[in-house]
């Protein structure tokens, strides 16, 4: 049975145009010089303390290609030694204990795996990935990071909505970078 407290949260960090990476797959952009004078600084101990709140991650087999790729950069990897499920068909390296490989129903590894077992629930990333969330009803709250850049084409956040999906807002906050975070809760 589902913990009535476990919460599945959407997260992603887009350009102002909605794009979540170049078309063939590139995320160069994600790294801006603009400056809000106005803005938050993003204090690495609150980040810290944050990414702690975060229980499991949920992310496709491109986020997670990318993620390799950041560590391989020298970047880290971003998700600690939190489980991280990845949804994929596709043969990938495990280049940790954390990662567990998922191909099968997407509602039946939240409701019957996930839920059960962990609070706070974050996928994060791919729009195929995201779309299908929302489309299945799973997402409690999505959060949308816009950073202050066109692209002009690219990967959706959203791959595909085929209803509307009613949101709720509920917070607003401006960064020094010039980034955007909207966190909204998921009208169901």
């Amino acid at each position: 049975m589902a913990s009535a407290e476990s919460s599945v949260t959407i997260h992603m960090v887009a350009s102002l145009d909605g794009f979540i990476a170049r078309i063939d797959n590139r995320v160069d952009w994600l790294e801006t010089s603009d400056e809000f004078d106005g803005g938050d600084t993003l204090d690495p101990e609150f980040v810290q303390e944050f990414v702690k709140t975060i229980d499991c991650y949920v992310m496709g087999s491109r986020t997670y290609e990318t993620a390799l790729d950041f560590e391989a950069r020298g970047f880290g990897w971003s998700y600690g030694d939190k489980p991280t499920f990845v949804l994929t068909r596709r043969e990938l390296p495990r280049t940790r204990e954390s990662i567990e490989f998922y191909s099968g129903d997407l509602a039946h590894l939240v409701d019957k795996r996930l839920k059960p077992k962990f609070r706070s629930i974050w996928f994060v990333g791919g729009g195929a990935v995201s779309g299908e969330c929302l489309r299945l009803g799973l997402a409690d709250e999505v959060r949308y990071s816009i950073m202050p850049i066109l692209i002009g084409e690219g990967i959706p956040f959203f791959g595909g909505l085929d209803k509307d999906v009613p949101l709720h807002l509920m917070e607003v906050r401006a960064y020094k970078t010039g980034m955007v975070a909207l966190r909204h809760k998921v009208r169901k």
